[in-house]
């Protein structure tokens, strides 16, 4: 790993990796931009899963954006602006982390032991952050690393202290437009056929048809013929549906800037600021499709995870899950409804909170419920990626919980 100005002149910034026997986990960090030597410390991770946390640096929350292939600009709504921040690329075969002898890593379960060896290892070269409050925050499928991640770090804890090691202090988990396969799935029908989020978005035909099927086999034959086909054939951003696809989902994910991030991060000076192995010859794909493929086969985004956040409740660790209203592929219906649905010894006080607006400098930024450490917010006006959208109100939300204050 190397020190670097990079990014953000005005705090030290690192880059590099943390090997895990033959795997090598590349990650960004940045120190606070208000006082580094008391600043709690966040864990990042973009979803896919497969998908680089280049794009929450470089497009979200970072203390950076890219401006065009060939630099960057100062990020005044950053993350690191009351925190610690590092964004790791994981699993091993995203981005810039490799693993030699052909091993992969093919489902969430495996991929937190890394993850969780990886943080101890991090706060041991970082010592002076050593107990310091610990966030671990991702978005999308980072719904399903997170919570999983979390209980691994938590889970190894009293590895820790027998070895003469300073435990993890897990303070909280932060996710950003949740996927919960379970909940959301269903909740696509609300979110294009009534007005949860915008006008209805498909015909009368399509929103009957949903209410006549039952039993699994048919929602899924549903879902694929009569919802999800016709929604695809509208060209609407599956990540904000006030807007149209800028480009091919293929190749841009409908947001241009994610190919700007590959072409920066494909300069040789950039990669040789950043110390990314030089064996590292191929292009820079900001998501991988191997690893994408790998979790497929495996099924594991059919595998339920609010289990570990109910347990991660049971045992002090904090939970806010915050969604942006426009979003469509994980969407705030389903959010709220698996929330609603936790069961855990405080899910009944939770339950019995109405919904209520939180606000930012006077304006409505969306509404929040909360309850004995769990949160549910939305963001008005923001799609998947809500720093992106509505960086100000993103800001204030994580500083908000970083103060131990409710939204």
């Amino acid at each position: 790993m190397k020190k670097s100005s990079f990014c953000d002149e005005t705090v030290n910034g690192y880059t590099g990796y943390i090997d895990i026997e033959a795997r090598h986990l590349f990650f960004y960090f940045f120190e606070s931009r208000n006082d580094p030597d008391k600043d709690d410390v966040i864990f990042w991770t973009n979803g896919g899963p497969g998908c680089s946390s280049s794009l929450g640096l470089f497009m979200e929350l970072g203390p950076c954006r890219i401006s065009d292939a060939n630099g960057t600009k100062f990020h005044p709504e950053s993350w690191n602006n009351n925190a610690n921040i590092f964004f790791i690329d994981q699993p091993v075969g995203v981005g810039f982390s490799y693993a030699e002898y052909g091993e992969a890593v093919g489902t969430t379960e495996e991929a937190a032991k890394d993850v969780a060896a990886f943080v101890a290892i991090f706060f041991e070269n970082f010592s002076k952050f050593k107990g310091r409050p610990f966030h671990m925050a991702g978005e999308s499928y980072g719904g399903r690393y997170v919570p999983v991640f979390a209980a691994e770090v938590y889970d190894q804890n009293s590895k820790l202290v027998k070895a003469g090691m300073t435990p993890i202090n897990l303070a909280s988990i932060m996710i950003g437009n949740d996927f919960e396969y379970i909940f959301i799935g269903a909740s696509m029908y609300d979110m294009v056929c009534t007005p949860a989020s915008v006008p209805p978005l498909l015909g009368i035909g399509q929103r009957v048809c949903a209410n006549e099927a039952s039993g699994c086999s048919a929602a899924v034959t549903f879902c694929g013929n009569e919802l999800e086909g016709p929604f695809w054939a509208t060209n609407l951003n599956p990540y904000d549906l006030t807007r149209e696809c800028d480009g091919d989902i293929n190749d841009t994910l409908c947001y241009p800037i994610i190919k700007q991030i590959a072409s920066y991060l494909d300069l040789p000076s950039v990669r040789s600021d950043l110390g990314v192995d030089p064996t590292i010859s191929s292009n820079f794909s900001s998501c991988s499709y191997d690893v994408g493929t790998a979790f497929a086969q495996n099924l594991d985004e059919f595998r339920p995870t609010h289990h570990y956040v109910a347990s991660l409740l049971e045992r002090g660790v904090k939970a806010l899950i915050y969604i942006g209203k426009n979003d469509w592929i994980c969407n705030h219906v389903g959010n709220e409804r698996w929330t609603l649905d936790l069961e855990w010894t405080g899910g009944d006080e939770f339950r019995k909170q109405g919904l209520r607006e939180w606000v930012v400098q006077g304006q409505t930024a969306g509404m929040t419920r909360s309850a004995k450490g769990l949160t549910f917010a939305t963001i008005e006006g923001a799609g998947h990626m809500v720093p992106y959208d509505k960086p100000k109100e993103a800001l204030e939300m994580v500083n908000r919980w970083l103060a131990r204050k409710e939204l």
